[in-house]
């Protein structure tokens, strides 16, 4: 059985596997998955299949609207988005730019972001677009590959379940996430954001292609099953899961020690780990601000941001959200190559280190990697 979205469709049977994926992309962020897939597949039920573009299917005339949440993703879980925040952003855009938008496209594919525009898609009869803005999920709202490509943000919108609406204009990507983070923090640390609408060739410009239907091939692994429909035991998938994504196992590890916070309209801490298995007598330590950041093995770089680090249950192979990680869980923490936009020079000042504050240099996580099995030899 294959893992692609069959016929250009999303139906309610391939709503767990693409937020199983998108969990996965999400390095820990970008929204509870499961809250948003319970929202996706009522809508679904209710009106009906999403049709899927391929990012190359979108036309000059089309108007492309990436909807999310913005906020921390502990509070997304503790308050569930209303389902009227989705119809109440897109008649917003409407108003703020006088377009009509004909598809929906998630802003990063991560957790529940990669819901909340199918979810949008299903009530207000619009296709969703395969593609989205980061390939991943990152914290800052500037951190798109529009940005990247040196687009504005043009006009936002913020709502919340209260029904306030804020539409913005601001100047550019940092002054958007500014702005569009306070009035979060105001909101209740969380909202439905819209922002980065753009035309056809704008979209078909910046998206990177594809991210839906390979959350579903994430999931779909990750559920037992690999690209050629061979069954998976649980204690293969996570090798599975690095063979076909050419990521890295860069522990596994019992969590020792634990630090959470919502600050600032971010959950932010660390989580320490001691090593089992292969890895006893190893240490490893994850630093994140909503989305795993930095990755250190005995205080040595193991993966830092734009790659993307991911912890995963070391028993069943489930992604772990930053809010999810638990004193004593078992898991197993993999990195994969983000792509490649974010390799650029642009790309690392907008998302790399530095950005976030950690005095270490990038280096691809498939180098770091490398560097590590000379040194064990």
């Amino acid at each position: 059985m294959s893992a692609v979205i069959t016929e250009a469709v999303i139906t309610e049977a391939d709503i767990d596997e693409i937020a199983l994926g998108a969990a996965v992309l999400g390095t820990g962020g970008g929204g509870d998955p499961h809250v948003g897939s319970l929202i996706a597949k009522r809508l679904i039920r209710l009106h009906g299949p999403v049709r899927m573009l391929a990012v190359d299917e979108l036309t000059d005339d089309d108007f492309v609207v990436p909807v999310g949440g913005i906020g921390a993703p502990s509070v997304s879980v503790e308050r569930i988005m209303a389902e009227s925040e989705l119809l109440a952003a897109l008649e917003a855009i409407e108003r703020g730019t006088g377009r009509k938008p004909t598809a929906v496209m998630p802003i990063e594919v991560g957790g529940g972001n990669s819901m909340i525009p199918i979810a949008a898609a299903a009530l207000a009869g619009l296709p969703v677009v395969d593609g989205d803005a980061m390939g991943r999920a990152f914290p800052e709202a500037q951190m798109v590959t529009f940005h990247l490509a040196g687009y504005g943000p043009g006009t936002t919108v913020l709502v919340d379940h209260f029904g306030n609406e804020v539409i913005s204009r601001p100047v550019n990507g940092e002054w958007s996430e500014r702005l569009a983070r306070a009035v979060t923090v105001e909101m209740g640390g969380g909202a439905t954001m819209i922002d980065y609408a753009y035309g056809g060739a704008v979209a078909r410009e910046c998206a990177i292609p594809g991210t839906l239907t390979l959350a579903k091939r994430i999931g779909a692994i990750l559920r037992g099953r690999d690209a050629a429909g061979r069954e998976l035991r649980d204690d293969e998938r996570i090798d599975a899961l690095c063979s076909d994504l050419g990521a890295h196992r860069l522990f596994d590890g019992k969590v020792r020690d634990l630090q959470r916070e919502v600050d600032g309209g971010f959950t932010r801490g660390a989580a320490e780990l001691d090593g089992i298995g292969a890895d006893r007598g190893a240490s490893f330590r994850l630093d994140f601000q909503n989305e795993m950041l930095l990755a250190r093995r005995d205080g040595e770089v193991a993966a830092v941001t734009p790659d993307l680090i991911a912890v995963l249950d070391l028993a069943t192979g489930m992604p772990m959200t930053t809010d999810a990680v638990r004193y004593g869980a078992r898991v197993a923490v993999i990195a994969i190559p983000c792509h490649d936009k974010w390799r650029t020079p642009m790309g690392l000042e907008t998302a790399g280190p530095a950005h976030f504050g950690y005095d270490v240099e990038w280096m691809p996580v498939e180098e770091l990697a490398a560097q590590r099995m000379e040194a064990a030899r």
